[in-house]
């Protein structure tokens, strides 16, 4: 059965390489100056007072050591040019050893902004209270899933999607419902196979190109495995579980047993042995990362303990919360899980894009 998405989606954020600090210098064409200048004066802060008060200047205060910061009331706040009359003023004291007259320079804050669409209604990557899963404070550090491989087993993934070509990676993805490369899902009027691109999407959306959303490791390569749109066998989900482990870095899974409360299942010997090869081989000796979503049968009683997927000691079982930091009425509570995060909830809270 389906599992929401966003469970295993939101919890792939991932390391990337800090980019280099740079210098930059402004245009002499297209400053700005202010009233206030810096000015080095010898002497002590009482010579600096009566120095600049004789010129006219008003003494603000100390910036450091003998340097203090000063203005003139008879110079616009903001000017195209300098003032060089007031400058040379007291530039001419024995004091007085360096003076700049203050260029206003533009500074803005490091806060995240997207153009994309839905970015404002993601409301539970921004959230910035004590309910706020620190995403943007990750994104902030350089991590944005940059240099990682993320595969999502699933009904298949539109490798075309405008938000998600860009991303895409074909050695992470396979169609082994169909034996071919090509993980397209198969559409037809019931519309049912979208769940594997609505949860790349919620991994990888490409950022900031005016469509769509953002992902939550937006700069993450991701791929599909189309293998629940046919008859799922151990076989199936081995082939699936073991796709090119020394390229792919985490597996992302939302589906598992019947949630009717009654089903205790799990994976067969080769599923269970493709765990157990990813995590001892896998990323040449690293381990995979196994991702599963915990399981949408809180209606009917059901307990992810009895979920072998997501109890199993080779994966990561994550399970959801609402808007308002509630359980939803369909997660399953388990001992297994690892971490929560957001998901849709009730009919009066906000849902995941």
């Amino acid at each position: 059965m389906f599992f929401s998405g966003i469970v295993s989606g939101l919890v792939l954020l991932f390391v990337v390489c800090l980019l280099p600090a740079c210098s930059v210098r402004a245009d002499s064409g297209s400053l700005t100056y202010s009233d206030q200048w810096a000015v080095h004066i010898e002497g002590g802060e009482r010579v600096a007072r009566d120095l600049v008060l004789k010129h006219g200047f008003t003494y603000l205060g100390k910036i450091i050591d003998d340097h203090y910061h000063i203005s003139h009331r008879h110079v616009s706040k903001r000017s195209a040019d300098p003032s060089p009359q007031h400058h040379e003023s007291l530039a001419q004291e024995p004091q007085v050893k360096w003076l700049e007259q203050q260029v206003i320079r533009k500074r803005v804050k490091r806060d995240t902004q997207f153009n994309d669409p839905k970015w404002p209604r993601m409301w539970y990557l921004r959230r910035g209270s004590n309910l706020d899963m620190n995403v943007m404070h990750a994104w902030d550090k350089g991590f944005t899933g940059k240099g990682v491989v993320v595969s999502i087993l699933d009904d298949g993934i539109e490798k075309d999607h405008p938000d998600l070509k860009k991303n895409y990676d074909a050695e992470a993805s396979f169609d082994v419902n169909g034996h071919d490369p090509d993980p397209q899902p198969r559409y037809d009027y019931t519309n049912e196979n979208r769940h594997g691109t609505r949860c790349a999407g919620e991994v990888a959306a490409e950022a900031n190109n005016g469509i769509c959303s953002v992902g939550v490791a937006y700069d993450a390569h991701i791929g599909g495995v189309r293998m629940l749109d046919g008859d799922v066998t151990d076989a199936v989900e081995a082939r699936s579980l073991s796709l090119n482990p020394n390229h792919i870095d985490v597996y992302s899974a939302s589906w598992g047993p019947d949630d009717d409360g009654k089903t205790v299942d799990g994976p067969a010997p080769m599923a269970q042995k493709a765990f157990l090869e990813g995590i001892t081989k896998g990323r040449g000796g690293k381990g995979n990362i196994f991702v599963w979503a915990s399981g949408n049968g809180g209606r009917n009683g059901d307990s992810c303990n009895c979920d072998g997927y997501t109890n199993s000691i080779y994966t990561l079982s994550i399970s959801s919360a609402t808007e308002n930091g509630h359980i939803p009425w369909y997660s399953e509570a388990c001992s297994s899980t690892l971490a929560t995060t957001y998901s849709s909830g009730s009919g009066g809270e906000r849902q995941i894009v």
